[in-house]
């Protein structure tokens, strides 16, 4: 236990710096590979619950703290310990005693005593600790004042359900590859597997539990993929139909790329600025039996990579705040600042102006967005409509996180 809870703290530190959880994993795995698979599991766990209850988790140990830690692996060090403490099954005196050990081994020891002295106390206080923290929204909620603000601005009447639901685990859902099988065909296999879903709309199945995806029948051979069910609902809403051109712009990892091209024969472009994050495009491509154009570039810049012809349809699939899938990726909630969504507001318009140059008359572009403030979704379409007067909106919602999907926008723009 002592190196899965040193590694969560120096992965929890990592990730508090500014860093993105998902890369700073993939990091550690590459500098611990004789980790064993329960030993990662753990790690996993504790980093993304860790973060997901870092509001809480902040409060109580600053209460427990005289002052500010001077050393933070030994700050990041009780958060993880009280995570464990709170919301594993892992036996109190274990935790203590492995964090306890951590801390003898690090700087001569010097904050061996605090440690054990820290763990203790919330032992024995913590129903009073819990208690003083109810009137602290970012410990209440486990998400930054700011964010809690904004949520409550937006959606008055639900912010205290969006708030609950992103601090949930999501749950995992699967795309049936209709080039490959049927819903009702596959849902059989499960069945045979040993494992429970339920239909949602479209192509969409959500498991009652959710496994590793080599336990997925006809995972490898295409039949499925791992995709939220409100992301499917991009390629429904923009119709496509055989012999379109079709334009996924920021297209990694593929997820909304390769459900275009199950629902009809393309020529699809897929552009993204990362080369290797569009490598991942391909493989997933190639898993499914499909192909496109992929292509390293700038969106929004596409003089560097477009052949001069119209597309049909165009998938905006911009830039954003990713506060609609904070509870897939917790560390979105203590990484982001209020600052950054002005900023990505610029993104996003230049993006949509630079694409919609692109889209041929009497063709649609998805403004598309996996956010849930509306400054990145309505107004920047209220104010792509002021900018262009050959757009005319067909439709948009905005998808709110539950028990069946992640926080999305859309908005269909028809160019006249």
């Amino acid at each position: 236990m002592q190196t899965i809870q040193t590694l969560a703290a120096e992965i929890l530190d990592t990730v508090l710096s500014g860093k993105n959880l998902t890369d700073t994993l993939a990091s550690a795995w590459r500098q611990h590979p004789a980790l064993a698979p329960a030993e990662r599991a753990a790690v996993m766990d504790i980093s993304y619950g860790s973060l997901r209850h870092y509001g809480w988790l902040r409060g109580v140990l600053d209460q427990l703290l005289s002052r500010p830690l001077d050393d933070a692996l030994i700050d990041r060090l009780l958060l993880v310990a009280l995570y464990q403490l709170v919301h594993t099954q892992a036996a109190p005196y274990a935790v203590v005693d492995h964090a306890v050990r951590v801390a003898a081994a690090h700087q001569g020891g010097r904050l061996k005593g605090l440690t054990n002295a820290v763990l203790r106390n919330f032992q024995r206080r913590r129903d009073e600790l819990t208690a003083a923290l109810r009137r602290d929204p970012t410990a209440f909620w486990n998400h930054p004042d700011w964010w809690v603000g904004s949520v409550q601005q937006a959606y008055p009447k639900d912010w205290k359900a969006i708030l609950t639901a992103s601090n949930q685990h999501p749950p995992m859902t699967v795309r049936v590859n209709r080039r490959r099988t049927t819903v009702a065909a596959w849902l059989a296999r499960l069945t045979e597997a040993g494992m429970e879903a339920t239909v949602l709309e479209g192509d969409a199945v959500r498991l009652t539990k959710p496994v590793p995806v080599d336990r997925l029948p006809g995972f490898a051979e295409g039949e499925v993929s791992v995709q939220d069910a409100g992301a499917q609902l991009a390629a429904e809403w923009l119709d496509v139909r055989d012999g379109m051109r079709v334009l996924d712009a920021c297209a990694a990892p593929g997820g909304k790329t390769g459900h275009l091209l199950e629902c009809a024969d393309l020529a699809l472009t897929a552009v993204d600025n990362d080369g290797v994050r569009l490598q991942r495009v391909e493989s997933n491509l190639a898993r499914l039996g499909l192909s496109a154009r992929c292509v390293v570039g700038d969106a929004s810049r596409p003089a560097s990579w477009w052949d001069g012809k119209m597309f049909d349809r165009i998938l905006a699939d911009v830039p954003c705040s990713a506060s609609g899938v904070a509870r897939r990726h917790p560390d979105i909630k203590w990484t982001r600042r209020p600052t950054d969504i002005p900023s990505l507001g610029r993104q996003q318009g230049a993006l949509a102006d630079a694409l919609w140059a692109l889209l041929a008359p009497g063709g649609k572009m998805l403004y598309a967005t996996c956010s849930i403030f509306p400054t990145e979704n309505r107004r920047q379409v209220d104010a792509f409509f002021s900018r262009h007067v050959n757009a005319e909106l067909e439709r948009d919602i905005q998808l709110l996180p539950d028990e069946n999907h992640d926080g999305f926008y859309y908005a269909l723009i028809r160019k006249t």
